[in-house]
């Protein structure tokens, strides 16, 4: 039953990353797609529908992990404490940002907020990536079960490590240039005309950047941690995620020379979904890996009492399939394009 939860949280914080990640990466684009004030309240009402709705799955994979994984929950909230609360205001001023921009009709007061929703969206992108980063090098737990990180150290990762070192950094841009990417994708889906060629012109440059660095990553984390890979040869079906990730990259490409924004989209989204997937399905059975393996957290350590698993995934099998409702719905309610001056 634990298993069932390790993947069902796994699939939760997918949904999240598919979905957040193209309001974050329209975020991270803004000022590229769109040149004016006009234009940039085009990117806004893009994902203006959908955005707090994406983001409650965030909450939803955090209420998720508290039921299941009790002591990943304690561990990590009290560890990372310095970097969750960085990334709440963060998801406050991005917040702000979208809704405060129309409240005055002033060119100084949208700039400004265009400023913050942009700003907030690179920083959280960079910081997602980096707390993935965290968890792939693994944490200075002990045999308490806790831990604490300062931001930053000597850089390295081993010995006394921070949140920010040299792997983490790098798991940050790859966030930060997949994020870009996605919601460049989804731009040049939701707008016409010049929008919607800027927003092809990133993806197309930006591609090569990605490729770039999503090879430095898997050099890094084969390097930070080379027993990633046991999981792979112990059931080679895992073995389809890179070839998840390098078909999704190239159809990123193929798509965008066709000028097909949505397949392009969902090909992005497929990468993001493969990427995940490939560090989840490598740490497995750990939930928070330890710098001493010995202290690491895994599923069958961190998990809540049985009687709650085994009820918990009928209420969750009822949740979701409302929650999928719901989102479906409200996609096919707000599809469709947004024009410069007019109405969705």
């Amino acid at each position: 039953m634990e298993t069932v939860w390790f993947a069902i949280i796994a699939f939760m914080l997918v949904c999240y990353v598919v979905l957040d990640g193209f309001d974050i990466g329209a975020g991270i684009v803004q000022h590229f797609v769109g040149r004016s004030d006009k234009e940039r309240e085009v990117v806004i009402r893009a994902i203006g529908p959908v955005w707090d709705g994406n983001e409650v799955w965030l909450l939803a994979t955090g209420g998720t992990l508290y039921f299941a994984f009790p002591a990943l929950y304690s561990a990590a909230f009290s560890g990372f404490y310095l970097p969750l609360i960085m990334v709440l205001w963060l998801l406050i001023m991005r917040a702000a940002g979208i809704e405060l921009r129309h409240q005055l009709d002033n060119p100084m007061w949208t700039k400004f907020w265009d400023f913050v929703f942009s700003l907030s969206s690179i920083l959280l992108a960079i910081f997602f990536g980096a707390a993935l980063g965290n968890v792939v090098r693994g944490v200075p737990l002990d045999s308490t079960g806790y831990f604490f990180e300062p931001l930053f150290t000597d850089w390295g990762t081993t010995g006394a490590t921070g949140i920010l070192d040299w792997f983490t950094v790098l798991s940050g841009v790859v966030a930060f240039v997949a994020l870009a990417i996605h919601g460049a994708n989804y731009l040049a889906h939701k707008t016409e005309g010049e929008m919607n060629a800027r927003a092809r012109k990133i993806v197309s440059v930006a591609w090569f950047a990605l490729v770039l660095v999503t090879l430095a990553s898997l050099a890094a984390v084969l390097n930070v941690r080379p027993t990633i890979l046991d999981n792979y040869y112990f059931l080679p079906i895992g073995w389809l995620i890179p070839v998840g990730v390098i078909a999704s990259l190239a159809a990123i490409k193929y798509f965008n020379i066709k000028g097909d924004d949505k397949k392009a989209f969902l090909a992005s989204s497929v990468y993001l979904a493969m990427m995940l997937g490939g560090a989840v399905y490598g740490l497995y059975p750990n939930v928070l890996p330890a710098l001493d393996p010995q202290y690491s957290l895994t599923v069958q350590n961190a998990k809540a009492g049985a009687y709650g698993l085994s009820v918990g995934v009928i209420w969750w099998s009822i949740g979701i399939v409302i929650a999928i409702g719901y989102f479906t719905f409200l996609f096919r309610t707000f599809k469709g394009k947004v024009v410069v001056g007019e109405d969705h």
